[in-house]
């Protein structure tokens, strides 16, 4: 069998932003107001500054302003969310983004809430997964918009096929079996007590790896054909999948990195352009 063909996210990911900036250009000028997306970072983790960092410096090239509220470390659950109630009621911001994880001592969830569904072009808010299981008008969480947007363009359709998604967070496992689940796939949700994951892989069409395990899914998992997204970055720079084994199975497979993380930009930054134009009326 030859060796899986890639999915090149860096590459569809650019054709996402240079759409959105084309659009967003277009809306400054009908409106006189650029998009805007406020990034919250609670503390300093070098990885999580580094990643909001990158998300500005995407923001400028598609024309979106980028208004960055840091905060320390120890602020509070309280304190977190009165920021983000005040950003979901200014005007002038049309997207939040919380970089997370947020801390153990913040509460996670109730932070998410105070964002304004409206304005939440992360897709992280409870409102948001309602919306995309029922395939309302909405914004999806980008990890899984993303995936779902590399599956089309590499003509993956997911209807009839078996889907097993290696992962169940509230903001990318959860949410991508459901976005494929509209799609007529079969869902299988797999996780820490999935009691043979070797098993419930082998059957998948699609496999979904998202549990932040480096290399737990191998390549003689794999059934020969499959398609293979590798939604996990561990240090390194290293998946979730074992790339040199399953390359020699699958059909398609995601490279870490340049397969994922940029469709999760592009999707961030299309989401607020999106989430611009409706609050503008444009």
């Amino acid at each position: 069998m030859t060796q899986a063909r890639l999915m090149d996210g860096t590459a569809f990911a650019r054709r996402i932003v240079d759409d959105t900036a084309e659009r967003a250009a277009r809306l400054t000028e009908r409106t006189g107001t650029a998009p805007c997306l406020a990034t919250v970072l609670v503390g300093e983790d070098p990885a999580s500054v580094t990643y909001v960092r990158m998300k500005q410096n995407r923001c400028r090239t598609a024309g979106i302003e980028s208004r960055h509220v840091a905060l320390p470390a120890n602020t509070t659950t309280a304190e977190l969310v009165g920021t983000l109630r005040e950003l979901s009621a200014d005007p002038a911001v049309h997207g939040i983004l919380l970089q997370h994880p947020v801390g153990d001592h913040v509460d996670e969830r109730a932070a998410f809430e105070a964002i304004a569904p409206e304005k939440d072009v992360d897709g992280v808010t409870f409102a948001s997964f309602a919306t995309m299981s029922f395939g309302l008008p909405g914004f999806v969480s980008c990890t899984p918009g993303g995936i779902l947007r590399l599956l089309d363009a590499y003509d993956v359709d997911p209807a009839g096929k078996q889907a097993v998604v290696v992962g169940r967070s509230a903001i990318l496992g959860k949410p991508v079996g459901m976005l494929l689940l509209a799609r007529d796939a079969t869902v299988t949700y797999c996780h820490s007590r999935t009691r043979d994951l070797s098993a419930a892989v082998r059957e998948a069409d699609i496999v979904v790896a998202a549990v932040g395990r480096p290399r737990l899914i191998r390549g003689q998992d794999i059934k020969p054909g499959a398609v293979v997204i590798d939604a996990g970055y561990n240090p390194g720079n290293v998946g979730d999948v074992d790339f040199d084994s399953a390359v020699e199975r699958a059909s398609l497979i995601t490279p870490v990195p340049g397969g994922v993380g940029p469709m999760t930009i592009a999707t961030l930054l299309e989401q607020t352009v999106e989430a611009a134009a409706r609050q503008l009326g444009a």
